[in-house]
């Protein structure tokens, strides 16, 4: 059995920050002690760095097919950029298309997994389109008992995996019974499938009027009717990827009343706005994503929102498409929508959110690591520095300086929505299990090491088991 020894670092956990060394045994976390003299077979100077629990992505779309097109990121190129982000843990959405059974859909994405072996653990969410399959409530009890404790539902894409009121509502009664959470793409998309309809009568087809169709009101409304529907369905709500001021309100009222409501945003919300999507087709493909880019003045509400507590998680939704694929349609309703971020979150969070005062580090810690793993059943194993939690580690260093670029990152995209922007902060060794996988910010991890890991069910305590740090220091 192996053994790491971690020197002379600063540990940030959700709850605090000490001075400690940290003796890894094999594949978890052995001892936390102050200058510890224990031999180990590799020793890793911490000093001037801080210590953190490996990140957990709870919102990713690796080898996924979409409206025609597959996610040009697969198990082993994904987790690699993951890695390299300081991300030692993702959950990733398995689809079920319209007509194929919940299992069938499970065990597809399992040889998706097997074919290109990942190199960070790897947890599975169910996308459910379609009750009218043979053995759709018993799947559902089976995904449970299996680890795959978290279904999502797509209350837009009209034309493919959007459901109607009758399943959500369905499905959130059964999640309600087997202990698991429901996530919620919230747009209104019949609405939206209108709205795009009318402006492509009139003419208007540059890349802006992928916002304009979706409103934030949209979203807002899908927010409401979900967690209405989750409420009288006894069964816990979380809010995919928000967006804006009045979907937030939507969630802020439904935690006033008690109810089990959650919300994330992600990292590109933070940053992008929507004169991202003006100029050529060139250029304002590469922004096209749902919800899409709000005004710039949304940007400090969710900032807000995190400050709070409003909101629980941020995640990457990394939904790489190449350029070329992002930019051979001919209006807006053609680009595909989704977009990469699954290795910057953690340092856009650090530089834009620590470094400016709006987070501590422990809020940070709390958004990436520990509130997803408490969400999505994973911790303590996950999600935290402990005696007995894997050893996912990441040894960050607080000051280092780098210009994001698709040059320079992981992923096989060919493009960043964050080109040229420099940044203070980067992760210099990041441990999975006990096992180095990054080194000098470098990959050094074999395919295969990550495996895909079994989520506990839903637990309301344990949710609740967090107060927002985000703003201490």
């Amino acid at each position: 059995m192996s053994s790491i020894l971690i020197r002379g670092g600063t540990v940030i956990t959700a709850d605090t920050r000490y001075e400690a060394d940290l003796v890894v045994e094999g594949e978890t976390i052995a001892r936390v002690e102050r200058e510890s003299k224990a031999d180990a077979d590799l020793i890793i100077d911490a000093a001037g760095k801080l210590v953190l629990p490996g990140a957990v992505d709870p919102h990713t779309h690796l080898d996924s097919h979409y409206e025609g097109l597959t996610t040009c990121d697969d198990f082993h190129s994904g987790t690699i950029a993951a890695a390299c982000g300081g991300t030692t843990c993702i959950v990733d959405f398995c689809i079920q298309y319209r007509g194929v059974e919940l299992w069938e859909a499970l065990e597809t994405w399992q040889t998706k997994l097997e074919t290109n072996p990942p190199v960070i653990d790897v947890g599975f969410h169910m996308a459910v389109s379609d009750l009218s399959v043979p053995n759709a409530d018993e799947d559902l009890r089976r995904l449970c008992e299996a680890g795959v404790t978290s279904f999502k539902l797509f209350l837009a894409y009209k034309e493919s995996i959007q459901v109607d009121d009758e399943t959500m509502f369905r499905v959130m009664q059964a999640a309600a019974e087997h202990g698991a959470l429901v996530l919620i793409h919230a747009e209104n998309g019949d609405a939206i499938d209108v709205l795009i309809r009318d402006a492509l009568a009139t003419g208007k087809t540059d890349s802006a009027w992928h916002a304009r169709t979706r409103p934030p009101l949209t979203e807002a409304e899908a927010t409401s009717r979900a967690l209405y529907l989750g409420h009288v369905a006894g069964a816990p709500v979380y809010i995919v990827h928000m967006s804006c001021e009045e979907a937030l309100g939507r969630l802020a009222a439904a935690r006033r009343r008690g109810w089990r409501a959650w919300g994330e945003t992600c990292t590109q919300y933070l940053y992008v706005d929507e004169t991202f999507l003006d100029g050529p087709r060139s250029e304002a493909a590469k922004f096209v994503f749902t919800p899409p880019p709000r005004a710039q003045e949304e940007q400090a509400n969710l900032w807000r929102a995190l400050e709070n507590g409003l909101l629980s998680v941020v995640s990457s939704d990394h939904c790489p498409y190449f350029l070329t694929d992002k930019t051979a349609g001919d209006d807006f309703s053609t680009i595909p929508q989704g977009a990469p971020g699954i290795e910057e979150r953690l340092v856009l969070l650090h530089d834009g959110g620590v470094r400016s005062g709006r987070i501590s580090m422990s809020g940070l810690v709390e958004l990436v690591s520990t509130n997803p793993a408490r969400l999505f059943g994973l911790y303590p194993r996950k999600g935290t520095i402990a005696v007995g939690s894997d050893a996912d580690l990441v040894v960050f260093d607080p000051d280092r300086r780098h210009v994001i670029s698709a040059r320079n990152h992981h992923s096989k995209v060919d493009y960043s929505l964050y080109e040229g922007r420099e940044v203070v902060g980067a992760p210099d060794i990041v441990v999975a299990r006990g096992r180095v996988i990054v080194e000098n910010g470098d990959p050094v991890a074999k395919p295969g090491f990550g495996e895909f890991v079994s989520r506990d069910r839903f637990s309301t305590s344990a949710a609740h088991d967090f107060r927002s740090k985000t703003s201490r220091n």
